[in-house]
């Protein structure tokens, strides 16, 4: 039978998925560069420098080898207002984000410009580079933009003359960890408010579609065989069975669980659908399909920390071979 609705849920989410990648020559050296607060760019086959540097030429295609060195100073060719900045940008006051195209270079480059306010940033403004007090070969090695008077005032004169690479780096940088995150707030929806709810009881639910009469866990308030509403809640488990699993060797970053160690896909009692869980209480060699197991609680009781053999013996192959 259906049941009153529960308060929706909100809580904070983060997606994170930082990974490492190589570089080639060309990004090497640009990454080193700024390590020792020099920019490269590099040149296209129509003569233009293109600042950041790229590994092939956008109109051709061509590999493109060829390093120069471009001045720290240059003029905004447009630029926006951030009043709020945010987590882990550039800046924490308030900044323009502007594009300067640096003396010697073809293109523009993105970055952070550290003004007052708005109405001390204009396009056609000279800037110069803010380097970090400390460098590790990376984009943030230049802190940001900041305003720069030329000494002769015409917006002509440099402060650094641009020359050829000369090669003179011996700690490449080769390798780059792009952070990539998402911050947002999350909020559920009925059904698996529902379910939430019922965890922090101990109690697994999911809903049965009026048509082809599956029970779904998680539920998603819709079956998605039949694309049908469903609203009536399912008790199922607690025990369950292990359809397919995999062993993972790779520990996890800020994951207090040591290596190796084992997810499965469980189909729980009354379900027709499998969810993954962790399984502990067992050699990770030992997990097999059709193991029997039982949720343990975590400490503060919301979710199951893990699954544990019940002791049962395992479950037939034509029992659970639909839930594969």
């Amino acid at each position: 039978m259906a049941t009153a609705p529960s308060a929706p849920l909100r809580a904070p989410l983060t997606v994170e998925f930082p990974f490492t990648r190589s570089l080639g020559p060309v990004q090497s050296a640009f990454l080193t560069g700024l390590r020792h607060r020099t920019v490269l760019g590099v040149r296209a086959a129509d003569g233009q420098v293109l600042v950041p540097p790229t590994e092939y030429d956008p109109r051709t295609a061509e590999e493109v080898r060829d390093l120069v060195e471009v001045a720290p100073t240059g003029t905004v060719t447009t630029w926006a207002w951030n009043p709020a900045p945010r987590r882990f940008q550039p800046l924490d006051t308030p900044f323009a984000w502007v594009l300067v195209k640096l003396d010697g270079a073809g293109t523009a480059l993105l970055h952070a410009l550290d003004a007052d306010g708005p109405e001390q940033v204009r396009t056609g403004m000279r800037v110069r580079i803010r380097w970090a007090e400390e460098r590790t070969g990376a984009i943030t090695d230049i802190a940001c933009f900041e305003p720069y008077e030329d000494p002769d005032g015409d917006g002509s004169a440099q402060d650094h003359v641009p020359a050829p690479h000369p090669g003179r780096f011996a700690d490449m940088v080769t390798l780059l960890t792009v952070p990539a995150r998402l911050d947002y707030t999350y909020s559920p929806g009925r059904a698996p408010t529902d379910y939430l709810t019922a965890l922090a009881d101990h109690r697994t639910v999911g809903e049965r579609c009026p048509s082809c009469r599956k029970v779904y866990v998680p539920p998603r308030g819709a079956c998605p065989t039949c694309g049908v509403a469903t609203d009536e809640q399912v008790e199922v488990g607690p025990h369950g069975t292990v359809t397919t699993f995999c062993i993972v060797n790779i520990k996890a970053r800020n994951l207090d669980i040591e290596v190796p160690y084992v997810y499965a896909h469980i189909a729980l009692d009354g379900a027709d659908l499998a969810l993954h869980g962790r399984i502990a209480g067992i050699p990770y060699d030992q997990v097999r399909m059709g193991l029997r197991v039982t949720p343990v609680w975590a400490g503060d009781g919301r979710y199951p920390d893990h699954y544990r053999p019940t002791g049962e013996p395992d479950a037939d192959y034509d029992a659970y071979k639909e839930l594969i």
